[in-house]
Order: structure tokens, then C-alpha cells, then sequence
């Protein structure tokens, strides 16, 4: 185990002494988007109580940590694996090395947790600031946690398999985006008709804010949305070993 967290770390150095480097610019940059929708959904927008009996700003705030946990683990894990497999051959270096490969999966989404939790842990600082009704706790904070790691692991995946910038771009546009506004986040899916709610229950995004949100309520745990978060961290995990393995990239 000892041996596995050295090699975690040695990959994970480079991508955090870059972050400790610019840290000033990436926490703005992580603040920026998640500060808007707060703004513009939870006064502009909507007021009042919710289905889930407490105000807007309390069931949103979760929604936009849990879109900071995926935006923030998946860009900053797919760019910098694209670049360094692409521009700096450095990846293919790595991968030749002595290192076990599950320290390389696990190692390249490390960048992509510390990203998500510096904008996570402000804005829950900012919504426990608003309102009362959001509860700061541990089972929350590793929540987080684990919703960062496993959009970190999609992350490393996408990075793996596009061939270019802008054919990230794309995947973000066609996944990451409508996952933003559609999952949960910012309003209930039971608001959408029966088959576009079957569909999004489906995805990571619905279950992340779930999770999140129930902690965040003082709800507990939802199980469900654990189990199907779990699974799709194993599923990324496993698909990352074997691209990289098999040299699939």
C-alpha cells in the first residue's frame, strides 16, 4: 500500500506543483461559473420553498457543488492528459516506466480532485453563509470527495480516447454540458415528463447531486445514489487500466 501512494504521488507531483504554481488564476477560474449560477438561479430566478420543503437557495447550492465536483474533476484531468500524451510525449514516458497502472489512473485523477474540492469547499462556505438549513459535515465533505474522483476517472478516460482539442470540446458540449442543467442540479427531474426522467436518473451527474444534497439537508445517506456512483467509479477506473494496458490511447 505504502508503495502504491509513493507511486500515486510521483504522478500526481508534476500536475500539483503546476496547480500550487497558479493557484491564484485556477481558484478564480474554479469560482467564477459556480458564483453565476448561484447568482442567477438561486435570486434570479426562483424563490420560495421547494418540493424538498426547504428554500431555492438550499436545495441549489448542493446542485452547484456537485457541477463544480464534475466540471472541475473531468476538464482539468481530460487537458492535461490530452496535452501531455499529445504535445509533450511525456505520458507515453510514464506508462513505460516501472509504475503500476493503477497508480497511474489513480495518480493522473488527483489533479482533477484537488481542482473540484477548492471551488466545492468555498461555494458550501458560501451556501452555509446564506442559509442555516445546509448542514457542514464529514459525510458530506468525503461525498464530495468521492463525486471528485469519479468525475476525475471520466476525465482521465476522455483524455485517453480524443485525438485533439477540439474534439474535447465537443465531448464536453454533448456530455458535460447538458448533464449541467439537466441532472438534479438546479431542479427536480420529476418536473420533466416520465421519459427524460428515467433517462437522467441514469447518469452520474443525478446521483452526485443527490448524494450530495442529502448530506448536505441533513437527510442522510441516499444508497442508492452511492451504489450507482460506486459502480460508475469502478466502471471509469476499470476502462482507464485497460485503455491504458492495452495502449488503446
Amino acid at each position: 500500500m505504502a508503495g502504491f501512494l509513493r507511486e500515486v504521488y510521483g504522478i500526481a507531483y508534476a500536475d500539483l506543483a503546476f496547480l500550487k504554481r497558479n493557484i491564484v488564476t485556477t481558484l478564480i477560474s474554479s469560482l467564477v461559473s459556480p458564483i453565476l449560477y448561484l447568482i442567477a438561479f438561486g435570486y434570479g430566478m426562483r424563490a420560495g420553498d421547494t418540493e424538498a420543503g426547504v428554500s431555492y437557495i438550499a436545495y441549489v447550492v448542493p446542485g452547484i457543488v456537485a457541477i463544480s465536483s464534475m466540471t472541475a474533476g473531468f476538464s482539468s484531468t481530460a487537458q492535461k492528459i490530452l496535452i501531455q500524451r499529445l504535445f509533450h510525449s511525456s505520458f507515453d514516458e510514464m506508462v513505460l516506466s516501472s509504475v503500476r497502472i493503477s497508480s497511474i489512473v489513480v495518480g493522473k485523477s488527483v489533479i482533477g480532485m484537488v481542482r473540484g474540492l477548492m471551488g466545492t469547499s468555498i461555494m458550501l462556505a458560501i451556501g452555509c453563509l446564506l442559509t442555516p438549513e445546509l448542514i457542514l459535515s464529514a459525510p458530506l465533505i468525503l461525498s464530495v470527495v468521492f463525486c471528485c474522483f469519479t468525475f476525475a476517472l471520466l476525465g482521465v478516460m476522455a483524455g485517453l480516447l480524443v485525438d485533439s482539442t477540439p474534439t474535447l470540446n465537443m465531448v464536453t458540449s454533448l456530455v458535460i454540458l447538458p448533464m449541467t442543467f439537466m441532472c438534479g442540479t438546479l431542479f427536480s427531474i420529476d418536473s420533466l415528463p416520465d421519459f427524460a426522467g428515467k433517462i437522467l436518473w441514469a447518469l452520474p451527474l443525478t446521483h452526485s447531486s443527490q448524494l450530495i444534497r442529502s448530506f448536505a439537508l441533513g437527510h442522510g445517506l441516499e444508497w442508492v445514489s452511492l451504489l450507482v456512483l460506486s459502480i460508475y467509479a469502478a466502471a471509469f477506473f476499470a476502462i482507464d487500466h485497460y485503455i491504458i494496458r492495452n495502449q488503446k490511447y
